[in-house]
């Protein structure tokens, strides 16, 4: 039975996630900040656009949880704790109104859109990130740094969960490619029922047979379970919540294909992925700074070759960022 004591059974106090290194990334205007309950362990990451951006949301699977998903944001924040760390988004809110001096107008509201792992089924706490976490996070936040591993929303995260005795921590991942004027920054939490596997098609993380020493992918373990006619093990209590940033202006029809773009081809990190024990969520952000060359008869319609180029470098970038999550 998951639970045990919670966040009033401690005196918790919001810790700054080092993780286990920074990733440096060179992105204007986008700041992140990582915060933690060590009692957890739990923890929230804040995304800081503090000119707002457009956005796009792409969810899918069983499991999705999600507040505001709206188009245009302030502050992207990615926690545990389930349904209930949605409570640090509102933490968020909370800093950004108090540093906008309680202006209430219209053109002063600050948006926040918040998405959750369910990160219970990896320690024997009920602690969730709430306000003050995520006001900390927001507050910890920086342009260019990143922690990478164990730390923020990846606390305790973690991957292969066909059974429990063979899953493994993942952690939090971020990768960032400039090309150009192009920039891209790509951010991750792995909490999949699936397993993480690399460009060779490898297995890296979830699934380990201690007594083996090795990791296989689920699609042996669902085999042979039908081969032996019983049920196929799968465990509860998953989600992967994933961020893409960058500079680049698109239509909002090319944004939101853009997201679905990068958003699919995370199938081939993560197996299986988008099930309907998983709730993954993808925010794509753009603030709207360079235009690409216009492509090839794009006065006729509403794509571009330039956004699904984009789209592809994207996907790079981000399993790139789950690889980081992996180590």
């Amino acid at each position: 039975m998951f639970g045990g004591p919670g966040n009033d059974d401690f005196a918790l106090v919001p810790v700054r996630s080092e993780g286990r290194e920074r990733l440096a990334f060179d992105f204007p205007g986008v700041r992140v900040g990582s915060a933690h309950y060590a009692e957890g362990p739990t923890g929230a990451t804040v995304i800081h656009l503090p000119a707002g951006a457009r956005t796009a949301v792409d969810a899918r699977g069983g499991a999705v949880g999600l507040s505001g998903g709206y188009d245009f944001n302030h502050a992207i924040c990615l926690a545990g704790g389930s349904v209930y760390g949605l409570e640090a988004g509102a933490g968020v809110s909370d800093a950004l109104l108090e540093r906008f001096e309680n202006r209430t107008g219209f053109a002063d509201l600050q948006l926040v859109s918040s998405a959750i792992i369910y990160d219970f089924s990896a320690r024997s706490t009920s602690v969730y990130p709430d306000r003050e976490l995520g006001r900390a996070a927001f507050e910890f936040a920086v342009e260019g740094e990143f922690a990478q591993g164990r730390a923020g929303a990846g606390m305790s995260a973690s991957s292969g969960k066909v059974d429990w005795e063979r899953t493994e921590i993942t952690g939090q991942g971020a990768a960032f490619r400039q090309i150009g004027d192009v920039r891209i920054l790509a951010i991750v939490v792995p909490n999949p029922v699936g397993v993480i596997l690399d460009r060779a098609g490898r297995v890296v993380r979830g699934n380990y047979d201690a007594a083996t020493g090795e990791r296989r992918h689920p699609v042996h373990d669902y085999a042979e379970a039908f081969a032996e006619h019983r049920a196929a093990e799968t465990q509860a209590g998953n989600t992967t919540i994933s961020a893409v940033v960058t500079n680049v202006k698109m239509s909002a029809v090319e944004l939101n294909q853009f997201a679905k773009q990068v958003h699919s081809s995370m199938h081939r990190g993560i197996q299986p992925f988008h099930t309907d024990m998983d709730g993954d969520t993808l925010f794509a952000v753009t603030t709207d700074e360079i235009d690409l060359p216009a492509s090839p008869g794009s006065s006729r319609g509403r794509l571009s070759v330039n956004a699904t180029a984009l789209g592809a470098i994207a996907s790079e970038v981000m399993w790139d960022a789950l690889l980081e999550a992996a180590k």
